[in-house]
């Protein structure tokens, strides 16, 4: 069935197209944590969109994408490995293995951008929605547990 480009306007005007929505299945209870995910539904969204809408729109999208990606990954990493060392949880090291590979995607990704290799800010877009699939609402959603297990022993 061919698509009409004038529904697919339409919606994306209306900015109801996602690739992720956020949902309290990421959430850490963690106020700092959490709006910094939220953060990054908003920007995978973005950049989704702009990609439907077109190789100029997605190339602006993505250029915004990374340097806004550049700056969360450097604060937000930052902020989760902070405190991972203080409440001393056992998998830190794991944590901040995974977010290593976070960032090297992130830089590969704008070398090849920068090589003009096609389709970066698509795949770029599906990068990050798996991250907020696998990492957050498995792996940052394990540490939140352990805080709160943590609290609930009066150990935090």
């Amino acid at each position: 069935m061919a698509k009409d480009p004038k529904i697919y306007e339409s919606v994306l005007k209306k900015g109801d197209l996602k690739i992720v929505a956020w949902s309290d299945t990421y959430a850490t209870g963690i106020e700092m944590i959490d709006n910094q995910h939220k953060e990054l539904v908003k920007l995978t969204n973005n950049l989704y969109r702009a990609c439907l809408n077109g190789n100029e729109s997605a190339d602006t999208a993505f250029k915004e994408a990374i340097t806004s990606m550049v700056e969360y990954v450097r604060i937000h990493f930052a902020t989760e490995e902070k405190l991972l060392e203080l409440i001393n949880y056992p998998d830190c090291l794991i944590h901040k293995k995974q977010h290593e590979v976070m960032r090297l995607n992130i830089l590969e990704a704008v070398e090849d951008y920068g090589k003009g290799v096609k389709f970066v800010p698509n795949n770029f877009a599906r990068t990050l929605k798996e991250w907020i699939f696998s990492h957050i609402a498995v792996h940052d959603k394990a540490f939140a547990i352990y805080i709160h297990d943590q609290k609930k022993k009066g150990l935090l």
